[in-house]
């Protein structure tokens, strides 16, 4: 079964960028008990297969993990092997959303223009990566849903602080993607609880308010 990214309360991506595999289970779980539910291991961090491989083992089912940065069908096949339900990518590669959706685990590829946005719809994407996001602004993202299909779920990612959440859900954010706002290799994991429970809870509070207009 194709596990789905959310898009309500808990539309937040953990990527958790340089964490080591003896490490990544106890960050990934205290980002988890902050309520974040989808977790990434770019795979530019150290043996990042063997992080992933510690996720599937030891989190709960209803937490989606896997693979950032992956450019490869290689890479979606190697993550697929270590227990990984995700590939997230910078960029848009058919051939890596096509083998993805033949393995059964999500993708998220990365687009910036409306060209990028339906070559990944016409490979089987449902899920966009806005990257990098600080970029481009809401106000882009905002032009560009106004010509994608319905149905088409926009995370922005990159450079995106927690105080703009507000104004990108206001131009149709379905969720958003956190790497050195949320987790450094550096940080205790008091400190990247506190971080996760401060995205959480500020894009709870925006939907709340936007809800609320």
């Amino acid at each position: 079964m194709l596990s789905e990214l959310p898009s309500g309360d808990d539309a937040l991506i953990a990527i958790l960028r340089g964490v080591l595999p003896e490490r990544a289970a106890r960050v990934a779980k205290v980002v988890f008990a902050a309520g974040i539910r989808v977790i990434e291991v770019p795979l530019n961090s150290p043996d990042p297969f063997a992080s992933i491989a510690a996720l599937a083992h030891d989190l709960p089912a209803d937490c989606l993990m896997g693979a950032g940065t992956v450019l490869t069908t290689d890479e979606v096949r190697r993550t697929h092997a270590a227990g990984g339900r995700l590939v997230v990518s910078p960029n848009c590669e058919p051939d890596v959303i096509r083998e993805a959706t033949r393995l059964a685990i999500q993708v998220l590829p990365g687009i910036a223009t409306p060209t990028e946005a339906f070559c990944a719809i016409g490979a089987g994407a449902r899920h966009l990566k806005l990257f990098p996001a600080i970029s481009y602004g809401p106000r882009h993202l905002q032009a560009l849903r106004t010509v994608l299909p319905s149905g088409t779920y926009i995370f922005p990612v990159g450079g995106v602080a927690p105080e703009h959440i507000p104004d990108w859900l206001a131009a149709g954010a379905a969720g958003f993607g956190f790497g050195s706002e949320l987790f450094r290799p550096e940080y205790s994991l008091a400190e990247v609880a506190q971080r996760a429970q401060r995205l959480v809870h500020a894009l709870r509070e925006a939907r709340r308010r936007l809800e609320a207009q």
